[in-house]
């Protein structure tokens, strides 16, 4: 994959986007007329942001089936200025034919969903039950082509593991880490014998304990809890108390993180699978890196995204027929061989391409068993709500804090609490 067009995508996923929405009250029935003739030229954009797996050749393919066809496919210099310009320009003019939603910012484009053409209901069930629900509207409308979804495991060094007297085989290091205690017990072992951060990020702890929580910041019905929430304020000073001391950064995708990876600076990460594109595209020259079938706590989903059409484009017959293609079981099983997004299609895990999968630079891990039972352990979906993106960076930046000496816990916890309640 390419890495550094990830890193571009990634890198402000800790940031927070706060451009105005500015939404035009047209829906589905306003779409313009497309062309009669289905043999027309008709040139399609999709947006992007990360790496969807949606190489130059793969586009190709589409475009060879249908000749008529041009796809144009633009990446966000960064996801939160996807989020930006998704909701500036929804309902209006400038949106591409095919949008690319990131599943943290989805229930608050379900308020607009009456702006997207659903799709059509042949293709329902093509997808995970609560893949396809986190889309779905109030009228039983799904508006969202599920793509990935990211079923968290443990990547490890092995070299590191080995040099700290740890184990290094891959069922071993699974039970070191069946729950949350025993890693961060695990970890402040590794530092204190070797003086070197354990995890790459408190972040990403913080993610993953928030992925186990059914609600943390919104109950299902939209009241706001985030700062009465029992469970908010114990992941907060788990991580502060546990995972900052070993962590290696606050969090990720600073330029200081992605050359941490290949100079072994930190010796594991929490790791779904689109991340594994990242690390050895970071640290191609390291061969110690491996993977661990567990997930602290039993399993956990970090990130997958979504592909809506807004409805007033000028191509929406043409861009909902790409959308299908796109999200279909055999292309997203490609998409997962070239960048490792896992797809979000039961029938894919029956195809070779995923249940054989191995990847040579994780020392041959047998990526498509691991990916499928760490999506089988996924026993939480967390309620998500219109302002859950805001409010989890808003804790994410509260841990920095910490983390970067610049606040006390408690100094840090009450300034997240104010800046809550300004949202």
């Amino acid at each position: 994959m390419n890495s550094r067009a990830f890193r571009r995508g990634a890198a402000a996923v800790s940031a927070v986007a706060a451009g105005a929405i500015a939404l035009a009250g047209c829906s589905g029935g306003n779409a313009p007329a497309e062309s009669a003739d289905p043999n027309a030229p008709i040139e399609l954009s999709i947006a992007t942001f990360n790496d969807f797996g949606y190489s130059d050749e793969l586009l190709q393919e589409y475009m060879d089936e249908h000749p008529n066809v041009t796809i144009v496919h633009n990446k966000a210099a960064t996801s939160n200025d996807a989020r930006a310009n998704f909701f500036q320009k929804l309902g209006n003019t400038g949106l591409a034919d095919i949008e690319a939603i990131e599943i943290d910012w989805t229930a608050e484009m379900m308020q607009y969903a009456d702006l997207l053409a659903p799709v059509p209901e042949e293709l329902k069930g093509r997808w995970l039950d609560w893949k396809e629900a986190a889309a779905t509207d109030a009228d039983g409308n799904l508006v969202g082509y599920g793509t990935d979804i990211g079923p968290q495991a443990v990547c490890y060094r092995a070299d590191l593991f080995e040099a700290a007297g740890l184990p290094t085989d891959r069922e071993e290091v699974a039970g070191l880490f069946t729950t949350w205690d025993d890693l961060f017990a695990v970890g402040a072992e590794y530092t204190e014998k070797t003086g070197q951060p354990f995890l790459d990020s408190a972040n990403s702890v913080l993610q993953g304990l928030a992925n186990q929580l059914e609600v943390t910041y919104e109950e299902a019905d939209g009241t706001v809890v985030a700062t009465e929430n029992p469970d908010v304020r114990e992941m907060y000073d788990t991580v502060i108390e546990k995972a900052v001391p070993i962590t290696a950064y606050p969090g990720q995708w600073s330029e200081d993180w992605f050359a941490s990876m290949a100079n072994g600076e930190f010796a594991a990460m929490l790791c779904p699978p689109w991340m594994h594109g990242i690390i050895a595209g970071e640290a191609p020259e390291v061969t110690g890196w491996d993977i661990a079938d567990v997930f602290p706590g039993g399993g956990g989903n970090w990130g997958g995204s979504y592909l809506v059409v807004p409805a007033n484009g000028e191509n929406v017959a043409a861009a909902q027929e790409l959308a299908a293609w796109l999200t279909s079981p055999e292309v997203q099983a490609k998409a997962f061989a070239n960048v490792g997004a896992f797809p979000s299609q039961p029938e894919a895990y029956e195809m070779p391409e995923v249940t054989d999968a191995t990847n040579e630079y994780f020392n041959d891990a047998p990526v498509g068993q691991i990916n499928a039972n760490r999506s089988e352990a996924v026993t939480v979906s967390p309620v998500k709500g219109p302002k859950y993106f805001q409010f989890h960076e808003a804790l994410n930046q509260a841990v920095t804090r910490v983390h970067d000496g610049l606040q006390s816990p408690e100094e840090s916890w009450d300034a997240w609490v104010t800046e809550v309640s300004a949202f």
